[in-house]
């Protein structure tokens, strides 16, 4: 049995928390593979002649796009607020469900044999809704472990869970190739053939799901045995949720800035996962195999990278710092892309592998972050109107670099048109880069101005 003991705030054994996420990560990874199913077979897309499901680039850039779509439509804020009023164990469990029934809704547009417009909308609903239901499960999974670690490695924990994560999107990467097999021109890859990336999400997520409820038990009793359930109808008026806490929260110069440094970041690498090969294949002249194998660099380093950068905030401090090295990495890592020697594939490597250490480090230092300037009451509604900000962007430049790709490559095989287009979809990632960078500065900025906040403290008590 899992005892509990006292250290001046709500606490568990160690056994206990790493148990705790170990049931957390897998509804993760299950999330990132499913949203990252198609990144390393977005240049089939190019040939919508050779698809039985008849998308082409665009309309792959509008269905990656529905992942945002609900989320700034006011969802994640809603649903935050209720986070914080209702508990992570009945909303997150009502988003956990609705992660699996947008992914079985994708699953099935797939499938339908419809006209590409009908799949389409059906596929993009579905992506609407498993949207949603990933985000809302993200920030009760952040919102969980920022509870259960309180005064222990939290950005350890932050960082184990983002790079089990960021595993399942290395997952995808390696494993969508294998199951769509690639074709010479000319031959039609099937509905089954298509689909079976999101098949095999799907079975992930219903395992994700389980592990959820083991978890839901789990925290149960950590409420029970610290008390919590029976003083809930004892809460100091002050710590009890008002909605003037929203305003509380979007007025905090620091939350502001991290929210900020979020979108234009994740932007960066988030956006730019959705077409990578078909970037690095015409820019650094590689076959589909090797670009596959590039990309998937990006979550491996992450895997390496983000517990080793999140052990070293807890311990060392220098959450702002770490943030603008991040920053600059990422930035660095898209003007190679854009400007470097064509057809040289080291350049490739080269940027990927700056944009996966950067990838690590911003994230390590910027969750655990949170916490110290906001209440532990707010925390879900911080989490979530930051999510609600960083789907902003990632609703709209899936959108525009689909339509980058759809306009400039005209005609199929044409290289010199794909080498223009991935050089023009760089030139919107290097921008997004350039304003990340700014933020991070204004944020070491503040954070010197305001010391008494311990933004740059270690995290580890």
């Amino acid at each position: 049995m899992l005892k509990y003991r006292n250290q001046g705030h709500i606490n568990t054994s160690s056994t206990a928390c790493w148990i705790a996420l170990a049931c957390l990560v897998v509804p993760m990874f299950a999330s990132y593979f499913f949203d990252d199913m198609f990144s390393t077979l977005s240049h089939i897309f190019q040939h919508p002649e050779m698809l039985a499901l008849g998308w082409d680039s665009a309309d792959y850039g509008f269905y990656a796009g529905g992942y945002s779509f609900l989320c700034v439509c006011g969802g994640l804020v809603i649903c935050g607020v209720l986070l914080d009023m209702f508990g992570v164990r009945v909303v997150g469990s009502v988003f956990v469900g609705l992660m699996i029934l947008g992914a079985a809704m994708v699953s099935a547009a797939l499938l339908s044999g419809l006209d590409p417009g009908t799949s389409l909308t059906i596929a993009y609903i579905g992506c609407m809704l498993f949207g949603l239901g990933s985000e809302i499960a993200g920030v009760a999974v952040t919102r969980s472990i920022a509870k259960w670690f309180k005064g222990r490695n939290v950005a350890l924990a932050m960082g184990l869970q983002l790079a089990i994560a960021r595993l399942g999107t290395a997952t995808a990467f390696i494993l969508s190739p294998i199951l769509v097999a690639e074709k010479p021109y000319g031959e039609i890859y099937t509905l089954t053939e298509t689909a079976r990336p999101a098949l095999a999400g799907l079975c992930m997520l219903f395992a994700g799901g389980i592990l959820w409820a083991v978890f839901v038990a789990m925290d149960s009793r950590f409420d029970k045995d610290a008390g919590i359930t029976a003083a809930r109808g004892k809460v100091k008026d002050e710590d009890k949720f008002r909605f003037s806490d929203i305003l509380k929260v979007l007025t905090n110069p620091r939350f502001l800035m991290i929210a900020l440094l979020c979108v234009f970041f994740y932007c960066c690498i988030i956006s730019f996962k959705k077409f990578g090969t078909a970037i690095v294949i015409p820019r650094f002249g590689m076959e589909v195999d090797s670009a596959k194998w590039m990309i998937s660099m990006i979550p491996f380093f992450t895997v390496i990278f983000t517990p080793l950068f999140g052990a070293m905030v807890d311990k060392a401090g220098k959450a702002t710092g770490w943030m603008m090295t991040g920053a600059v990495l990422v930035l660095a890592s898209h003007l190679i892309m854009a400007f470097a020697p064509q057809g040289t594939a080291f350049w490739g490597y080269l940027a990927i592998s700056l944009l996966g250490i950067g990838y690590s480090l911003v994230p390590s230092a910027m969750w655990p972050t949170v916490p110290k300037i906001i209440p532990e009451k707010n925390l879900g509604t911080a989490y979530s109107l930051i999510y609600w900000i960083q789907n902003m962007g990632m609703l709209l430049v899936p959108i525009f670099v689909g339509r980058i790709f759809k306009t400039t490559v005209t005609e199929a095989g044409n290289m010199t048109q794909e080498v223009q287009a991935a050089f023009n979809a760089e030139l919107i990632f290097i921008g997004l880069g350039i304003v990340a960078v700014i933020v991070a500065s204004a944020l070491i900025v503040s954070s010197r101005r305001h010391p008494e906040l311990e933004i740059d403290l270690p995290n580890k008590k």
